[in-house]
C-alpha cells in the first residue's frame, strides 16, 4: 500500500482528497493546523523515518480578502511552509503535487492557458506564485518532480459559508428575497470532487514540472448561479444587487484545460448544475 503526505488535511479540498484516497486503499498521513504548522521545518522531523510515495501540498492561507488584511501571514504561511515542504521532499527523495490557484489577472483572451502572462490581481494569488517559483526552482537545481495544480472556482459540499455559492444557498433556503453586491462577475467553476481526481492523476505525470490548469471550460455568472440554485430548491425569490464591483475585480474567467486533459487524462465529469444538486441533497 502507498503512502501518502497531505498538507492541508483539514481544509476543503484537504478532506476531500483524503476521503477520496483512504476509499481508494492508500495509506495517508494528514497534516493541518490542529496537528502542525508548515512554517516550522521542525514540524516534517517526525515524518523522516516514514516510508513514503507522494506528497500533496495543499496547506496555506486562501481567502482572498483576508489576504489585503493579513498580507505578512499569507506571505509566511504560503511562501515559506511550502519551502519547508519542498526541503522535506528533497530529503526524502518523494514527489510533491503542489495546489496552486487563479493567477492571471484579467485575462486579455479566453480561455486562458498555462501560457498566457502570470498577474497576481492580490496578495493570495502573490504568494502561490511566489511559491510556485520555489517549485519550479527546486525541480531544476535539485530534480525533483513537481506538478502545479492551478484549480479555478472550486465549489461543492463541505464549502466554508463566507463563500458565494454556501451564501447564496443560504440566503435561497432562509431568507425573502436574495440580495448580492454584483451579479455580472463570470467565473470557470469546477466541483470539488473534479479537482480531486486531477490531483491523484498528477501522481502518474511523468514531466519533472509541468503546470496544468483545472476548471470545467466554461463560465458561469453570478445570476446564473442564482437561477439554478433558486432552480434545484423549487423556489423563486427576488433578487436584488448594490452593483458594487470589487476591488480588481475580473469580469470573465475560462480555464483553457486542454493541457490537462492530454497530458494528466483527466477532464471534469460534474457539471456546474449537477454539483449544485449535490450540495444541496
Amino acid at each position: 500500500m502507498n503512502k501518502i503526505l497531505v498538507t492541508g488535511a483539514g481544509g476543503f479540498i484537504g478532506k476531500a482528497l483524503v476521503s477520496k484516497l483512504s476509499r481508494s486503499g492508500y495509506d495517508v498521513i494528514g497534516i493541518d493546523s490542529r496537528n502542525g504548522d508548515i512554517t516550522d521545518e521542525k514540524l516534517f522531523l517526525k515524518f523522516e523515518s516514514e516510508k513514503i510515495d507522494h506528497v500533496f501540498h495543499l496547506a496555506s492561507k486562501s481567502y482572498v480578502p483576508d489576504s489585503w488584511r493579513q498580507t505578512s501571514l499569507f506571505y509566511h504561511t504560503n511562501v515559506v511552509g511550502t519551502q519547508n515542504v519542498l526541503d522535506f521532499c528533497r530529503r526524502k527523495r518523494v514527489n510533491m503535487t503542489y495546489v496552486s490557484a487563479y493567477m492571471y489577472g484579467i485575462p486579455e483572451k479566453l480561455p486562458i492557458s498555462e501560457n498566457d502572462r502570470i498577474n497576481p490581481n492580490n496578495p493570495y494569488a502573490h504568494t502561490k506564485y511566489l511559491a510556485e517559483q520555489i517549485c519550479e526552482f527546486y525541480s531544476r537545481e535539485f530534480g525533483l518532480k513537481v506538478t502545479v495544480i492551478r484549480p479555478f472556482n472550486i465549489f461543492g459540499a463541505g464549502q466554508r459559508d463566507i463563500f458565494l455559492i454556501p451564501t447564496i444557498i443560504d440566503q435561497a433556503k432562509n431568507n425573502k428575497g436574495i440580495h448580492l453586491m454584483d451579479l455580472l462577475p463570470r467565473r470557470d467553476y469546477i466541483y470539488i470532487d473534479d479537482v480531486v481526481d486531477a490531483l491523484i492523476s498528477s501522481v502518474a505525470s511523468k514531466t519533472q514540472f509541468a503546470v496544468y490548469n483545472v476548471g470545467s471550460g466554461y463560465s458561469v455568472s453570478v445570476k446564473e448561479i442564482v437561477d439554478v440554485i433558486q432552480s434545484a430548491l423549487h423556489v423563486n425569490k427576488p433578487v436584488t444587487s448594490d452593483g458594487q464591483v470589487r476591488k480588481n475585480e475580473i469580469p470573465d474567467v475560462v480555464a483553457d484545460i486542454a493541457k490537462a486533459k492530454k497530458e494528466l487524462n483527466w477532464m471534469p465529469k460534474i457539471s456546474f448544475a449537477e454539483g449544485i444538486s449535490r450540495i444541496i441533497n
